[in-house]
């Protein structure tokens, strides 16, 4: 999965040529061989040197503090919501909730690499939430559905359906 997130991540940073992945270990860690240097291990890692090659240091974060709050997110998806358990996602789910009431995005007002991998991380959860459950996480449901349409976002995931209709209740149009 993170290969293809990398891959698709290129592709939404527009750049040229594409680099080549390994993994290693049982839970399939990328790997990067840098040319440059050393390898570089992990989606984080990876994902922000991806965004510094690109020259978009703002999908980082523009002050510290927002530096602070995408690094936050990044570290919370990778070490809360990768290989989650059933029982664990609705809460994370509830707190993603509860923290979006407020907020376009994870940053604040500021696309930025946290919605990124956040929404790559969450898509195959939400894609298997009922109606009803996408009602209950209505702002992580606005979020996410903000986030799939943002301009060259969802590369290799396909579009979720995220909430009926609401002018008309069900079977009275």
């Amino acid at each position: 999965m993170a290969l293809r997130e990398l891959s698709s991540l290129e592709k939404f940073l527009g750049l040229k040529k594409p680099n080549k992945y390994s993994t290693q270990g049982g839970q399939k860690v990328p790997v990067l061989q840098n040319s440059n240097g050393p390898a570089l291990i992990g989606l984080v890692t990876i994902a922000s040197h991806l965004i510094r090659e690109a020259k978009r240091p703002e999908l980082l974060g523009d002050s510290a503090e927002q530096r602070a709050v995408v690094q936050q997110w990044l570290e919370h998806r990778i070490t809360r919501l990768d290989n989650c358990s059933k029982e664990e996602i609705n809460i994370i789910l509830k707190d993603l909730n509860r923290y979006l009431e407020d907020k376009v995005y994870l940053a604040g007002n500021v696309f930025t690499l946290a919605d990124i991998l956040m929404y790559y991380g969450i898509h195959h959860i939400v894609v298997e939430l009922a109606v009803q459950e996408k009602e209950r996480y209505l702002n992580v449901t606005r979020w996410f559905d903000h986030i799939q349409h943002y301009p060259g976002v969802r590369h290799h995931l396909p579009p979720v359906v995220v909430l009926r209709n609401r002018i008309y209740p069900s079977g009275r149009h």
